[in-house]
């Protein structure tokens, strides 16, 4: 039967269906994909990579062309990614991801982070996309098959990016205002459940305090968290930080008054935390505190036993150890106050 014109017209109009019905398979990258992270404070900073190999060819100025801008990796460029603001040559970079490309000499090389991070390559690269560029000295390095990413010496502000394959490394540094980052992240966190409770409040003061930034703004938090609950931790941290921001008469009534609402266990860890920072005496002043406010509890004469050890005053520390001993029920502490006291013989 020969075909109808009809028919003959519908095959000239529409596709021929074979080919979109083949399913693309998924085959290994002859340059796998790879990525490192590394977290600075609270910034993750991320590479994501393929990673070509040697393959006995010459690197240098052959396969990768020097003077030429190169994708520092195969395949896509490689992405460079902060989760917040970095300094990268001199320059504050916004959290983002980055197109990482690379100009490699006979010398020094330039690092390029570009606002495009989602090229094939190179091949599209436009200067007018910089975001920095930088220079970096490469050095030579022991011999690595397939090109890599570190992030070397990550320290609370910064950490060090380096690019190894063949036999040489390319390090550039990025540096993170972790301090600043911090304090942003403080400030969110307790815009949710945590600003109901007094911990959290006292928490992001004491991180303030203990790292000298955001100080009247800590005060404030420290005052929320004693409004919620009025206690011997927050009174102290208060005080900090107003001896902190030179009002050392409030400090005082404030440590005062937290001392008016010690508990035992307030005033013990206190005390163990002057011994931790090394200043014995206050922390046995402490500890007298504790043993003439709770004089039937061992515990307070074991700690005060123990800061008389710290000071080198065997005497005393016997004295208030064989007080503690005589005082504990508890086996466990029966046996490990014997074995203190005999020590100090």
């Amino acid at each position: 039967m020969r075909p109808s014109s009809v028919a003959i017209a519908l095959a000239c109009v529409l596709p021929v269906p074979l080919a979109a019905q083949v399913p693309a398979l998924v085959l290994p990258k002859a340059s796998q994909r790879a990525s490192v992270s590394q977290t600075v404070g609270l910034t993750t900073i991320g590479v994501t990579y393929d990673r070509p190999a040697v393959k006995g060819r010459a690197i240098w100025g052959q396969l990768v062309p020097y003077d030429s801008v190169w994708r520092a990796g195969a395949n896509e460029n490689t992405v460079l990614a902060f989760s917040s603001p970095v300094r990268v040559g001199g320059k504050v970079l916004p959290a983002g991801r980055y197109g990482l490309h690379m100009i490699p000499t006979a010398s020094d090389w330039t690092v390029i982070l570009s606002n495009q991070a989602d090229a094939w390559g190179s091949f599209s690269y436009d200067p007018k996309e910089d975001a920095v560029r930088l220079t970096a000295v490469p050095v030579e390095a022991p011999f690595q098959e397939s090109l890599g990413y570190t992030l070397d010496d990550p320290g609370t502000g910064s950490v060090t990016v380096t690019l190894r394959w063949e036999k040489l490394a390319v390090p550039f540094p990025v540096e993170v205002d972790y301090k600043q980052v911090v304090v942003d992240s403080l400030r969110q966190q307790l815009r949710g459940l945590g600003r109901f409770f007094w911990q959290p409040w006292m928490q992001a003061a004491a991180w303030c305090a203990g790292n000298d930034v955001n100080l009247a703004e800590a005060s404030e938090w420290a005052q929320n968290s004693i409004a919620i609950n009025e206690n011997f931790n927050n009174l102290r941290l208060k005080a900090t930080l107003l001896d902190k921001l030179g009002d050392p008469v409030n400090a005082n009534t404030l440590r005062s008054r937290a001392f008016e609402l010690a508990t035992e266990p307030d005033v013990n860890n206190y005390g163990y935390q002057l011994l931790g920072e090394g200043k014995v005496d206050s922390a046995i002043v402490v500890f007298q505190k504790n043993v003439k406010d709770h004089p039937r509890s061992w515990n307070v004469y074991d700690s005060l036993g123990e800061a008389y050890a710290a000071k080198g005053d065997k005497k005393k520390a016997r004295e208030q150890y064989g007080k503690a001993l005589s005082m504990t029920k508890d086996p466990a502490q029966q046996q490990r106050i014997s074995g203190i006291l005999a020590g100090l013989k």
